[in-house]
């Protein structure tokens, strides 16, 4: 999402300011002598790629679990990119202000690069030298890429596992990564190992609580690897704040949940390679458009932040249940939203404008309608609230937005349940497929990295009892691999052996097929 010159300029101008005035010592080429600890120990990652820019992140942070040590100074980082991972062939350099008020965050726009080329990155405050990440620019605004590699994943609560799914990420070598929520989990003890067995404490509530977790989470090396394969584009979900949060409501119904919620926002953008910090935090526009060349246009979503509160919600509470359709009259309710209306807008202009073949909404949750008992008629139906299925007027705004745009090949990417999903979407989801009822996208969703899920028995009972639903699989942790060309895409259904070991090997659980203009599921 290229952000006009003069807002950069604006906030170029801002943060210049505000790191002047940290402290009465300004801005410091390198850590104060006293500490001699290796200031890159969350590693770096590159991210929003354009065709001529890719944003560069790191944080200056020696001890990841004590960020209290760290001075109330800021930092003069340098940071160099090269066409070579020997930087013999430096293309742009500079240096960055890491100020006290992001946490010591980096977040560098490398402008005037060339379209459709890998790069090679890195950091150094005084002799430290940050570990060489290599990312890539997108394709020029009217190129057709042969291929484009994109590993999808979702949902690495730290608490249920390592993060071998990341290892193998990394070794896939794609050309972008999608993460599509819940990076972090709000509770768990801050520690620097994974646990076998989950610990529910030490919930997250202040900045320097939120800081700390993506801290924690920083540090694991198959993560970082992952950072260092590639760029990534990424939107949140729930965890990153409180768990099953819609808009401005908790399931705490805090009076104060704004105030979580501007300081977790703050957070996840001082940790996330985007451009530009908002005015305010409380209002971090996550919805973004990316652009590869002519073969994909990515819608990337945010189903949190505007959306209606929850339906039906139980006494005393907010968040998520599972409801009937006949007993839950808010369910038909047109007014509720999940993306809001101005994101709704953007996006029927998006995918209307898109001269894309492959149109990619990179989005949280399943789309597919998935009843929890089965369904005889139209009336029939227990459903969760807090996805699509709590929303139904919604997606079917959505559904007649993607159907009038004519936009090309449609394709949902999902994550937020744990498992894996293949779906044919019909125009009117509550309805079987037929002429009048035609499929108009595909939808895949990809199982965690580590957070568990349902019985995978339970599952087959969904996929049996829901149409558009063709494949499930909840009993394997893992990511998405997406081979998508002009004239078709592959996705691969990628699972870990073992979640908890660190080492574990990865095979594929289901592999699909669809063909550019026909719309559906074919087994590869």
């Amino acid at each position: 999402m290229q952000q006009p010159r003069r807002a950069f300029l604006h906030t170029a101008g801002r943060l210049a300011a505000l790191a002047a005035s940290c402290g009465a010592g300004g801005i410091h080429a390198a850590p104060p002598s006293a500490s001699n600890a290796y200031p890159f120990s969350l590693g770096v990652a590159s991210g929003s790629p354009l065709p001529d820019a890719v944003v560069i992140w790191t944080r200056i942070l020696h001890d990841p679990l004590n960020a209290a040590a760290m001075p109330p100074l800021a930092f003069s980082v340098r940071w160099e990119v090269a066409e070579d991972e020997r930087f013999s062939r430096i293309v742009a350099r500079g240096t960055a202000n890491a100020t006290p008020e992001l946490a010591h965050s980096v977040h560098v726009d490398v402008t005037g690069l060339a379209p459709a080329r890998w790069y090679w990155y890195r950091f150094m405050l005084g002799d430290a030298v940050s570990p060489v990440g290599r990312t890539r620019t997108a394709p020029a605004a009217n190129a057709m890429p042969d291929q484009l590699k994109l590993a999808v994943a979702s949902c690495q609560h730290w608490e249920f596992g390592s993060y071998a799914a990341h290892r193998h990420i990394a070794a896939a070598a794609p050309d972008l990564v999608a993460f599509l929520g819940d990076y972090i989990y709000e509770w768990g003890p801050y520690q620097l190992r994974h646990p076998q067995t989950a610990l529910r404490t030490a919930e997250s509530f202040t900045l320097a609580d939120y800081r700390a977790r993506y801290a924690q989470y920083k540090t694991d090396r198959d993560l970082q690897a992952a950072h260092l394969a590639a760029p990534w584009i990424v939107t949140w979900d729930d965890h990153e704040v409180a768990n099953d949060y819609g808009g401005d409501l908790d399931e705490r119904l805090d009076p104060r949940f704004a105030e979580r919620r501007a300081t977790a926002y703050q957070a996840f953008y001082e940790h996330m390679p985007l451009r530009l910090p908002p005015a305010d935090f409380a209002r971090l526009r996550m919805y973004q458009r990316y652009d590869w060349g002519r073969l994909a246009r990515f819608h990337v979503l945010d189903d949190r932040q505007y959306r209606s509160r929850h339906a039906c919600t139980p006494a005393g509470r907010g968040g998520s249940s599972s409801v009937l359709r006949r007993e839950c009259a808010e369910l038909g309710d047109a007014s509720r939203t999940m993306l809001g209306e101005e994101q709704q807008r953007w996006l029927d202009q998006g995918l209307a404008s898109s001269q894309a073949r492959w149109n990619i909404l990179a989005q949280q949750t399943l789309m597919a309608q998935n009843s929890q008992v089965p369904i005889l008629k139209e009336s029939d139906g227990r459903f969760w609230t807090d996805g699509w299925d709590g929303y139904p007027a919604a997606r079917q705004r959505l559904f007649d937005a993607l159907h009038a745009s004519k936009a090309a090949n449609p394709l949902i990417l999902g994550g937020d349940v744990h498992s894996f999903f293949a779906a044919e979407l019909n125009r009117i989801p509550t309805r079987a497929r037929s002429a009048a009822n035609p499929v108009i996208a595909t939808e895949f969703v990809g199982t965690s990295v580590t957070s568990p899920s349902r019985p995978q028995a339970r599952t087959e009972q969904y996929v049996a009892m829901n149409h558009s639903i063709k494949y499930g699989r909840s009993d394997k942790r893992g990511f998405m691999l997406l081979n998508i060309t002009p004239a078709d895409t592959t996705v691969l259904f990628l699972a870990l052996d073992d979640v908890h070991d660190a080492a574990s090997p990865i095979g594929t659980a289901a592999s699909f097929l669809v063909r550019a203009g026909r719309p559906g599921l074919v087994r590869a």
